[in-house]
């Protein structure tokens, strides 16, 4: 697993979009030039529509691997610009659906650090943006979920800023596994992590009560 990466473009919201039934999403984000701030609860040129569901400190930056985009482009036949799945942070070189969970990434040189918590879970807000037959479940079964992240220490980060992992946990449980499943005593080595993100305490006891 790769210790290193790079941030290949920051997006954040332009305009809500009016997704009928779905209701009305910050969905679509876009690349943003030159260094934007980052807070405790993300972007500071970002937000959120469904706070319920999305946004807050656990899901303050969502970050998606580059490959993972090529892979759905090529499936689903289209272009899948930077933002299209609605992260912040898309990437190269460096696994993110894969990650620990908890693992710590330096990201640039003005001090951002964030931290792998849990999966995104398909909805129909996102079913909605894709308009792609069946999407909430492909999207599953692909389980190329990529992965939010908390903020450790905030700052500033741009386009090809490089990504370096400074922490990574031995329990071994990944970001996917929060989706998908693993075996008990990996998530009981996760849920006995010091500082546990809430919503990775969550998602781990939900799988673990499963299994």
């Amino acid at each position: 697993m790769s210790d290193h990466g790079v941030v290949l473009a920051v997006c954040s919201v332009v305009a809500d979009v009016d997704l009928g039934k779905a209701g009305v999403s910050a969905i679509d984000k876009r690349p943003q030039q030159g260094r934007i701030g980052v807070g405790e609860l993300g972007l500071t040129t970002d937000h959120v529509c469904d706070r319920k569901h999305h946004g807050g400190l656990d899901q303050a930056v969502y970050a998606y691997d580059d490959a993972e985009a090529a892979r759905w482009a090529d499936e689903l036949d289209r272009d899948l610009p930077y933002g299209w799945f609605g992260e912040n942070l898309r990437t190269t070189g460096i696994a993110v659906t894969d990650a620990i969970v908890g693992e710590r990434w330096a990201i640039g040189g003005d001090g951002v650090v964030l931290e792998t918590t849990i999966p995104r879970i398909p909805c129909r807000t996102f079913a909605a943006w894709a308009e792609e037959d069946r999407w909430v479940k492909r999207f599953m079964q692909r389980s190329d979920s990529g992965s939010y992240l908390r903020v450790v220490h905030g700052g500033t980060i741009g386009a090809g800023d490089a990504i370096t992992v400074v922490h990574r946990p031995d329990h071994g449980v990944r970001v996917r596994d929060l989706l998908t499943g693993t075996d008990a005593d990996a998530l009981q080595r996760l849920l006995a992590e010091p500082d546990l993100a809430p919503k990775v305490a969550r998602e781990a006891s939900r799988h673990l009560a499963r299994s």
